[in-house]
């Protein structure tokens, strides 16, 4: 029995039944693409073509709503010509379902497919609000052209069915072993990463390359890209400042290192001790993901700063001088190894529950010590774990600009000078992005060297068989180690909390502390009228909007992402690599470059979504993704492939097999997710806030709002509000997911081993 196993070259496992029984299928699958080719036609024929609602926008009343305004109704009255040729592919799909043939059929299902795609989005792309689009087709056809509203129902509808058609087709010639619902899973992944995530930063990258007029300049891209402050190295030879990249990637290693060395202490002592106060420090160790931005910023000002808590009492009682040592660094590094430990702990706690206690029976029935134990076997299983914590931690630290921005002084990072190019007072939008192309390729770097230290290795630890072995007590070294690191940073978050709790009930915190409610009831006062409770605080119209938006967000981000790293682990395709980089993409790029990029990419036709709540959430989803890809890959990565070949074996589909046997055992990564999505939807500021309206106001913009205004208890206390509402949340997400039965007995209190 070995832990960890080389993988050859060329895979020796024979073909499972299964998977012949995928080939014998084929064809038989694109069968059920009757249902799909009459939502096809009812999309096209009924339902409204423009719009996401049924209300039609100002200036647009030339497109009426309902049946009259659908894509056929609209192409045969002539009012827009120019959908008429979605017909062909529609009535070539109608010939395939007819078509007795399976290997034509199948062939028609791919071309009708591929073709209805191009058609939709060619003249989308080709059309917009003030005509042509493009100069050749003006001169071509002459005229200004006409003009055109965002894609609606019928047309979103009939994209999704033009896709699922072909990848029907695929799967019937054998693509995926014949299995359709991979196909089908593969294709509308890749299709919403392609909308949603590379055509929005396509769209500003592509600035990187060109002048402030629009015109290609690659000798202006290169002068950017080598600039002095990007690169320099003044600090090794000299006094002065780095480049900000280096800043930049020195910081990212700091915090990635750090947050996974304490989220695995903390993961240790969750799962492998008998420490009574495991809730408490549960709770300790996720408050942090679960605070609005600038807050811990904030606390840390006011705990750190000249003029804090701690400088006072120090300064006092023992002669140190106060210092401005916070801003800078240090202040940063604090703030965000505070803000990202919970992201490896979600991570960590699963991977270390999965372990099988049997592999370390087994080394030491060999007479292994429990520290030779932990050292060449438990620790080994954890390396997925420990790469994808540190890979999360190391991105995150490279997006975040909130902290850098309250905390910077004068050490820059990219984020910063990302957003000031963006939103400063010189805007360079070619600028921020040569410096957006910087922080991709720091991300591809660490991509590819979690790749590396991983290798091609089997982590499996989760079999078919109940495991009865118990959980091996730590190793005392090992345990004072993870004591000594968990419990005083515990305590630094405690008292960080205490700081942000306290500062909601008095009126001036540092100043005056006399109590008062006046913060909560300037945000969420409630009073008696007419006709009922009135909701009259000044916050409460953001705060339903962030439960909404996030609500929606949280199982969408949830379903997406645990499908991607099911994908990634369990399938063999063409671009497995690529496609998984690209799942990295979004949380790579600051949320500045994310927004910005949504306004430029779906402020116009085909995809005309500012301004709605669907634009947040869809940002929300792409945004906290690789979360849920990350923690499906490192636990999908400790269960044995064999339990879902027993289940194909035995006639389950996979979307059986998927439901009934994978999900159960990711339980850890699907709360890790559903957490994550959940409370990063209610506290992000950065991307959303270019793409907040008047209707749909986030709570953090508004919190940011207070601070800029100097109202610092109103901003606390509603921070204290999403906190309290995100900790009720994340039980209810708990109890809602439940815990994951691995058949394995229960074990007594685990006590410390006297012993190494």
């Amino acid at each position: 029995m070995t832990a960890i196993t080389e993988a050859a070259g060329g895979s020796s496992r024979p073909r499972s039944a299964g998977e012949g029984r995928g080939k014998r299928r084929t064809g038989a699958e694109s069968v059920r693409s009757g249902p799909l080719l009459l939502a096809a036609w009812i999309a096209y024929a009924l339902l409204p073509w423009y719009w996401l609602d049924f209300q039609a926008p100002a200036g647009m009343a030339g497109y009426p709503l309902g049946p009259a305004g659908s894509g056929l109704a609209l192409a045969l009255s002539g009012k827009a010509w120019w959908l008429a040729p979605i017909l062909i592919p529609l009535i070539v799909a109608t010939v395939a379902w007819r078509t007795a043939d399976p290997l034509r059929r199948n062939g028609l299902l791919v071309f009708a497919g591929a073709l209805g795609l191009w058609a939709v989005l060619k003249q989308g792309f080709v059309v917009g609000l003030k005509g042509w689009n493009f100069a050749w087709v003006a001169a071509l056809m002459g005229g200004p052209g006409p003009s055109q509203a965002g894609f609606g129902l019928g047309a979103g509808l009939l994209l999704l069915c033009f896709l699922l058609l072909m990848c029907q087709g695929l799967a019937g010639r054998g693509w995926c072993r014949g299995d359709a619902f991979i196909v089908s899973a593969v294709g509308i992944v890749v299709a919403l990463i392609l909308l949603f995530v590379f055509f929005p930063v396509s769209t500003i990258l592509a600035s990187a390359f060109q002048d402030n007029a629009g015109h290609l300049d690659f000798a202006l891209f290169v002068a950017k890209i080598t600039d002095q402050s990007i690169w320099g190295l003044d600090c090794v030879t000299g006094r002065l400042r780095c480049g900000v990249a280096w800043n930049t990637l020195f910081l990212g290693v700091l915090v990635g290192v750090a947050t996974t060395a304490l989220g695995l202490a903390f993961a240790l002592i969750a799962t492998r001790t008998d420490f009574r106060l495991k809730g408490a420090l549960r709770i300790l160790s996720i408050l942090p993901i679960i605070t609005p931005p600038f807050v811990i910023g904030l606390a840390l000002i006011l705990l750190f700063g000249r003029s804090g808590a701690v400088t006072a009492w120090l300064s006092e009682w023992f002669g140190i001088p106060r210092s401005r040592w916070i801003y800078g660094l240090p202040g940063i590094f604090l703030a965000q190894a505070l803000a990202f430990t919970p992201i490896a702990y979600m991570v960590l706690v699963g991977v270390v529950q999965g372990i099988a206690p049997s592999l370390e029976e087994a080394s030491q029935t060999l007479r292994a010590s429990r520290w030779t134990t932990f050292r060449t076997v438990t620790l080994p299983l954890l390396r997925p774990g420990l790469a994808n914590a540190f890979l999360l931690g190391f991105v995150e630290s490279l997006a975040d600009f909130g902290n850098p921005l309250v905390l910077g002084g004068n050490f820059e990072v990219l984020s910063t000078k990302i957003f000031f190019a963006v939103v400063g007072s010189a805007t360079d939008q070619g600028r921020a992005a040569v410096l957006s192309l910087v922080l991709l390729a720091f991300t591809l770097l660490a991509f590819w060297a979690q790749q590396m230290w991983i290798g091609k290795k089997v982590y499996v630890t989760v079999g078919g068989k109940g495991d009865a072995g118990l959980p091996l007590p730590l190793p005392k070294r090992v345990a004072v180690a993870c004591y000594a690191t968990a419990l005083p940073w515990a305590l630094f978050t405690a008292s960080v909390y205490v700081l942000i709790l306290v500062g909601g009930f008095v009126r001036s915190l540092g100043r005056d502390y006399t109590i008062t409610l006046d913060h909560y009831l300037s945000g969420f006062r409630i009073e008696q009228g007419a006709g009922g409770l009135v909701f009259s605080g000044g916050a409460w119209d953001s705060f339903f909007a962030t439960l909404e938006v996030a609500a929606m967000a949280a199982p969408l981000t949830a379903v997406i992402g645990l499908l991607t790293g099911y994908l990634l682990t369990r399938q063999r395709f063409a671009g497995l690599r690529a496609f998984e980089f690209s799942t990295m993409l979004s949380f790579a790029i600051p949320g500045t470059v994310i927004g910005v990029s949504y306004i430029l990419a779906f402020n116009v036709p085909p995809f005309e979504l500012t301004g709605t709540a669907l634009i947040l959430v869809i940002c929300f989803v792409f945004r906290n993704m690789p979360v849920g890809v990350r923690s499906a890959v490192a636990t999908l990565s400790q269960i044995d492939k064999s339990l879902d070949e027993a289940s194909l074996t035995l006639g389950a589909r996979s979307w059986t097999t998927l439901r009934l046997v994978v999900l159960p055992l990711l339980r850890p990564a699907i709360l890790a997710t559903l957490v994550y999505s959940f409370v990063r939807a209610m506290t992000a500021v950065s991307a959303v806030i270019f793409l907040v309206s008047a209707k749909y106001n986030m709570a953090t913009t508004y919190i940011v709002g207070r601070v800029e205004a100097g109202e610092f208890g109103i901003a606390i206390a509603y921070a204290s509000v999403l906190i309290v509402v995100m900790l009720v949340a994340i039980l209810g997400f708990d109890r809602l997911v439940g815990k994951r039965k691995l058949g394995r007995r229960e074990a007594p209190p685990v006590t410390v081993a006297a012993g190494g």
